[in-house]
């Protein structure tokens, strides 16, 4: 599903129409994404959980030439899936 599918569905699901659910969805982007950058874990009760981590610098392999080349530290995302959206997949 890409993000203007996802706006069409919400707008469709929500009674709003496209623009503000556009405006909506961006706004819960953008506080996930202001939450991540603070370090702060995101919790949706039923849907999941966004966990930040902090990964540490480490050595990789270059998979075209096999050469070992050092990774620095970098943050990334966990998402770990709640209970109800474990429940609606299976």
């Amino acid at each position: 599903m890409t993000k203007a599918e996802l706006i069409a569905a919400v707008a469709d699901k929500s009674g709003l129409n496209k623009i503000q659910a556009k405006d909506a969805l961006e706004a819960v982007l953008g506080a996930i994404t202001d939450a991540m950058k603070e370090s702060t874990e995101v919790r949706i009760v039923g849907f999941g959980n966004f966990v930040p981590v902090d990964r540490p610098e480490g050595m990789a392999r270059n998979p075209r030439t096999g050469e070992q080349v050092k990774r620095p530290a970098s943050k990334t995302v966990k998402f770990r899936p709640g209970e109800g959206l474990k429940g609606a997949l299976n």
